[in-house]
């Protein structure tokens, strides 16, 4: 045990929080004093005082800058997000946060920083690919059924999204939470997506109609997750219409180029995906009353219209009294048609009757039976030249014919000889039936169509001097009469008959004179 003991406290001196920061601000401005720094500038902010609050940052450090409103106003070009620059400023520390900064004073850029060149890289890559075309952007639905969000359930995104929803058209909605930063925001973007697409449509948990991907803003890093290939992809392959809302309006990551949609702000997302309900509403009732109106006055102008061509109407019994004049007409003129058709026709009949004779068609089959009996003799003849002709061949090539391919043709012809003798038989059996059916019935229809089968019905022909008498001047020029009947004939006049002719009855309906 020492003799000398301290107190509980030591002999460690106390400082107060001030005091120590102090300490430490004097410490780092005293040994590093106007320093040259060379990074890459991430998330800028400029509130409305003028100053300009940025970070300055590598693969591996961060370290927060500010430059005061008269240093920023000096820069020709105002520092954005992702210039590489090298800034020279002296370093201090911020006691109200416990961090240290750099205060610029001059700050010039020094290329494109690391992130963004490989940012524009891969989006050049994507873009030739064809993932961006205009062409392969898919219409969003009018009203979807099913919205399907991924975002982070705890920030304000999700609840901007469902307020505005609600306010414009309620609709069921499916959260997949994700992390919006940091290494797991990427793959568990790319599995929402995919996770939505492989859902059933109309199954216990429906497939969405819509996918919203939102995020709220921030700096490079943050959205970094969005710029990730996996994700671009993803949003590229997804079936479903997808709207991109990452960030606000002044952000852009890749899944915006590859989205149907952008939308610049969560809400903005919400607001594309549907419609205003009471818009919807009052534009129906609109509609539903121009409707009425417009069919009103259809009804009007075309009951005006009936009136008017009413009005222009003749009655029923003027458009009926022209047709029935023209079929009083038509009734007198009937008789007369009808009887002069008639006498057309007989004298067609007549005209064609004459050449109606059985004696030219028994000369016209006497000449085809000749004809016939000449091609039968000159057939056998013929068939022997043949024979012959064919026997002279064969003996040439005797010699290079063996025996029984010549018994086999001599087989052949003999059985086409055959065959040929039957065919001519028949087709001359066949030749000489056929003609004398037609014969028999041209005699039948000479003996239907003549004058004598009219004779019998009761007609009969006067004939005088020689020639048919067709009128009452013809009859009494004649010197004498000649009466045909269907039994006999019967002169009058002229001489030849002492018999007296009986005083003439009119002829009956029907009759020839």
């Amino acid at each position: 045990m020492d003799l000398i003991e301290d107190g509980p406290e030591g002999n460690t001196p106390e400082f107060s929080v001030t005091e120590l920061s102090g300490a430490v601000k004097r410490v780092i401005e005293g040994e590093f004093g106007f320093v040259r720094v060379r990074g890459e500038v991430g998330r800028v902010s400029r509130p409305k005082s003028g100053h300009v609050y940025l970070d300055l940052k590598d693969d591996r450090s961060v370290i927060a800058g500010i430059m005061w409103k008269g240093v920023a106003a000096r820069q020709q070009a105002p520092v954005e997000e992702g210039m590489e620059v090298v800034a020279t400023g002296r370093l201090t520390t911020f006691p109200g946060q416990s961090r240290y900064q750099i205060v610029i004073e001059e700050i010039r850029p020094a290329g494109a920083g690391a992130l963004m060149a490989m940012l524009e890289k891969r989006k050049a890559m994507l873009q030739a690919e064809g993932l961006f075309a205009a062409e392969r952007k898919r219409p969003l639905p009018y009203l979807p059924e099913i919205i399907g969000v991924v975002t982070s359930p705890s920030g304000a995104v999700i609840r901007d999204i469902l307020h505005r929803l609600r306010e414009r058209f309620p609709r069921k909605v499916l959260i997949w939470p994700v992390a919006v930063q940091g290494a797991n925001c990427a793959p568990e973007v790319v599995r929402a997506i995919e996770g939505f697409n492989r859902m059933t449509p109309g199954g216990a948990l429906p497939r969405p109609d819509l996918l919203i991907v939102a995020r709220g803003g921030g700096s490079v890093e943050d959205l970094w997750g969005f710029n990730e290939e996996a994700v671009a992809r993803a949003a590229a392959a997804s079936e479903i219409p997808l709207i991109s809302a990452v960030g606000h309006e002044t952000d852009t990551t890749l899944i915006d180029f590859v989205s149907d949609r952008r939308a610049p702000t969560p809400t903005a997302a919400a607001e594309l995906a549907v419609p205003v309900r009471m818009d919807l509403i009052g534009a129906v009732r609109d509609f539903g009353a121009r409707t009425d109106r417009a069919m009103v006055q259809r009804l009007e102008v075309r009951g005006q219209r009936l009136r008017d061509l009413s009005r222009a109407l003749p009655r029923v019994e003027e458009l009926l009294d022209g047709p029935r004049q023209r079929l009083d007409i038509m009734g007198e003129r009937l008789p007369q048609a009808l009887t002069r058709s008639v006498d057309r026709r007989k004298l067609a009949l007549s005209e064609v009757a004459g050449s109606l004779r059985p004696a030219v068609l028994t000369r016209a089959l006497s000449v085809e039976q000749r004809r016939l009996s000449e091609r039968a003799a000159r057939l056998k003849p013929a068939l022997d030249r043949l024979v012959q002709v064919r026997r002279e061949a064969l003996g040439r090539r005797a010699d290079r014919l063996s025996p029984r391919a010549i018994l086999r043709e001599i087989a052949v012809q003999q059985t086409r000889l055959a065959d040929l003798t039957r065919r001519l038989a028949d087709g001359q059996d066949a030749r000489q039936t056929d003609l004398r059916a037609r014969l028999d019935a041209l005699t039948r229809l000479h003996e239907t169509l003549g004058y004598r089968e009219t004779l019998r019905r009761g007609y009969a022909v006067v004939r005088g001097d020689g020639h048919v008498v067709t009128t009452k001047a013809a009859a009494e020029n004649a010197t004498g009469l000649e009466i045909e009947f269907a039994d006999g004939k019967l002169k009058l006049g002229g001489g030849s008959s002492s018999r007296k002719p009986a005083k003439r009855k009119p002829p009956e309906q029907g009759s020839l004179f």
